[in-house]
């Protein structure tokens, strides 16, 4: 299991949200790519970055600064927001320092373009699988279907995904504590890794995690709370 540091990023700058609401936003820091250096210095072996305004309107907005981050640290990121067609996600896919790349929304609407791209790059396409009460939300969590994410996790079995994100959204940004049970049903009803999200506040929650079977677990906002230390966490979850 390994720990894996978020870089949320809204018109250039490091941010936090709560629940995925792009009203309640709380901007971290205005030099995304001072976060990844931090995160690469105390040990992470890969960065989630997630382009906010991309998620929103579909496209790769912050595509610059996330080209820069991934050129200034040495170790991979990974990469999802927005993309949802096949020029944006080969663009990212291109782009040195980028391991994989996150499919959401389109993962739900066009299987055809998932599979398209896991053909073409195998284990470099990871699934956000993003839910509200047990249900897939898409398009920037702002559209809630009536698809369960336990469902579309089982239809991804076969399509070569390098492993789902699970994200349970009334955890996100609350500092509240992970959905373990609704992570490890999901888990459980796969072959494909699952790396959780959301809701982490303490060392308690990476605890919680370890009956689990998990690649690993997103931290952002108990990072940038100090609620939890990347080393500490890191060094916890070594050989798990």
């Amino acid at each position: 299991m390994i720990i894996i540091p978020a870089i949320d990023i809204k018109d250039s700058r490091c941010v936090r949200l709560t629940q995925g609401r792009m009203d309640s936003e709380t901007v971290y820091s205005t030099d995304p790519e001072e976060v990844a250096r931090r995160w690469a210095s105390a040990g992470a072996s890969l960065i989630h970055l997630v382009d906010l305004d991309g998620a929103l309107e579909g496209s790769a907005r912050n595509y610059g600064v996330i080209r820069k981050i991934a050129s200034s640290v040495d170790v991979p990121v990974q990469i999802g927001g927005g993309i949802r067609d096949v020029k944006t996600a080969e663009t990212y896919l291109c782009t040195p320092g980028v391991k994989r790349i996150v499919i959401g929304t389109a993962a739900c609407e066009d299987p055809d373009f998932l599979k398209a791209l896991t053909k073409k790059y195998p284990r470099r396409i990871a699934v956000g699988i993003d839910a509200r009460d047990g249900l897939v939300a898409i398009k920037g969590w702002v559209k809630v279907t009536d698809q369960k994410a336990v469902d579309l996790a089982r239809r991804l079995e076969g399509f070569g995904v390098a492993c789902i994100i699970y994200t349970d959204i009334s955890r996100d940004g609350m500092l509240m504590g992970p959905n373990v049970e609704a992570t490890r049903e999901l888990a459980d009803s796969v072959k494909i890794p699952v790396v959780a999200s959301g809701g982490m506040s303490s060392m308690k929650d990476i605890e919680a995690y370890k009956s689990v079977r998990l690649e690993g677990i997103i931290i952002g906002k108990a990072l940038y709370a100090g609620n939890i230390d990347l080393k500490e966490a890191i060094a916890a979850t070594r050989g798990l």
